[in-house]
């Protein structure tokens, strides 16, 4: 992993001095993937693929820094919301949904790892490492952090997990049917009443119950569009975005609006943005909506439909309505989206140029401010969540 100056492999006094007790302030996770390449629009492994990684970035900076990097299992395959960080920033939770396969190192596998990053430790380290389910994706950490649950897109479950202190337990899993619902994210409302599970295999939004570590499938099933994908709830509880990721073929997907306390929950807004909206965030406040959208820029050259950039959207969120505000151009294939506090800084995760492109942002426009290079292809990202 590179920084801006220099290999990261050598980080320098100051930054080893920042770290004396631990990461803190305002920080972004990055997980990368060292064995997904894109080939022609063909996702393939690398010859000596480099190691997966994890990546501490400072957001109080301009531009932001990265400060600490981690040996963890990852993956690109799944939403980009394979980081989840506790609210306080002690601790963050990384999944690996794939690993190379013992018997072809040219094909992966699904894998079950969820690793415990202890962010206070100087510098952060692995505190642990879990099993959670076959193609463990996206993960989130409830407001009082005591809960974990992890969507695992291979077994058609979710995993749940009581956390005490930055210590997880397994306490069961949620069977939502078979493995080809795909489960893919799961997103806690901040009440901690609520999670919501994204299945790009039936293209489903399943609603769960939370009581304690009791986690149940309500049987309620929203149907927001084709292939529900990323999901994020608003800091005020009452309503959720999924991107509706499509099948590939060529189409302008979706994004929807899910009223959570309608009852039962329900879509209630619905806007095109483009080919393929992989990842999605919202603003700290709610009032923004970023979105990733491919734009065929993972498509083969000789494809009708690809584009030589994807693109990050931002829409402004008005109770229930989504309004399309600004857009930008971006690398290739990329993937996560994170906010800084106050809506300054947006950051891009792009695989085919390893590196994330940072964005300022007025409230009205977004302007390059910077970009951080990798070795591996970033494919993951969150910030502690309001």
């Amino acid at each position: 992993m590179h920084r801006h100056m220099g290999e990261l492999g050598a980080l320098s006094l100051a930054v080893l001095m920042s770290l004396s007790s631990g990461a803190s302030g305002e920080l972004a996770l990055s997980a990368n993937d060292g064995k997904a390449v894109l080939v022609d629009g063909v996702n393939a492994v690398p010859a000596n693929p480099p190691a997966d990684s994890v990546t501490v970035i400072d957001l109080n900076a301009t531009p932001p820094k990265v400060i600490a990097e981690i040996p963890a299992p990852t993956s690109v395959i799944g939403p980009p919301s394979s980081v989840a960080i506790a609210r306080d920033e002690s601790f963050a939770l990384v999944t690996g949904a794939s690993k190379i396969d013992p018997a072809d190192p040219k094909k992966t596998v699904p894998d079950d790892k969820l690793t415990v990053i202890d962010l206070k430790a100087s510098p952060p380290k692995v505190s642990a490492q879990l099993q959670a389910g076959q193609g463990a994706a996206g993960v989130s950490i409830n407001r009082a952090g005591t809960l974990a649950l992890v969507a695992n897109r291979s077994e058609g479950t979710v995993s749940v997990f009581s956390i005490a202190g930055n210590t997880l337990t397994p306490v069961g899993k949620v069977n939502l049917g078979d493995d080809k619902a795909g489960p893919s994210h799961v997103a806690i409302t901040p009440d901690g009443k609520t999670a919501l599970v994204t299945r790009d295999g039936d293209n489903k939004i399943s609603v769960l119950s939370i009581d304690g570590t009791k986690v149940e499938h309500t049987k309620r099933d929203i149907s927001a569009g084709l292939r529900p994908y990323g999901l994020v709830v608003h800091p005020n509880g009452k309503v959720a975005v999924a991107a509706n990721i499509g099948t590939g073929s060529g189409d302008a997907d979706t994004v929807s609006v899910i009223d959570i306390e309608a009852k039962p929950p329900r879509v209630v807004h619905t806007v095109t943005v483009g080919q393929t909206p992989e990842g999605i965030a919202l603003s700290p406040d709610g009032a923004f909506l970023a979105v990733g959208v491919m734009n065929g820029s993972n498509k083969p050259k000789n494809s009708p439909f690809f584009n030589d950039y994807g693109l990050v959207k931002v829409l402004s969120l008005k109770g229930n309505e989504l309004v399309p505000l600004t857009e930008a151009k971006v690398g290739h294939w990329c993937q996560g989206l994170a906010w800084s506090k106050g809506n300054r800084t947006l950051l891009v995760q792009c695989m085919v140029e390893k590196e994330i492109m940072v964005f300022s942002f007025d409230g009205k426009e977004l302007k390059p401010a910077g970009s951080i290079k990798f070795n591996a292809g970033p494919a993951g990202i969150r910030t502690a969540e309001p």
